[in-house]
């Protein structure tokens, strides 16, 4: 699972390296807490909560196609009786 505070420091130490070095802890500062208040307004789900969703919609899909094959064979019984 990705760490967002290692997201943060990388980011924020990589665009850090681009100012002069006196800039460099201000910039550094006030871009954590920047990315960390943008990261904090998103609307994200964990790993573990994205595969949880992947199963029950793949339990669902089965579902699904079980229920249209036998919507289909049904279809076909009753227009035989016809």
């Amino acid at each position: 699972m990705i760490d967002p505070k290692r997201v943060i420091d990388d980011l924020a130490g990589t665009v850090a390296r681009a100012f002069p070095e006196g800039l460099t802890r201000e910039a550094e500062k006030n871009l954590r807490a920047l990315l960390a208040s943008a990261l904090a307004r998103l609307d994200l789900v964990t790993r573990e909560e994205l595969e949880v969703q992947e199963q029950v919609l793949a339990r669902t899909r089965e579902r699904l196609q079980a229920m249209e094959k036998r919507l289909a064979e049904l279809e076909t019984a009753l227009s035989k009786k016809s």
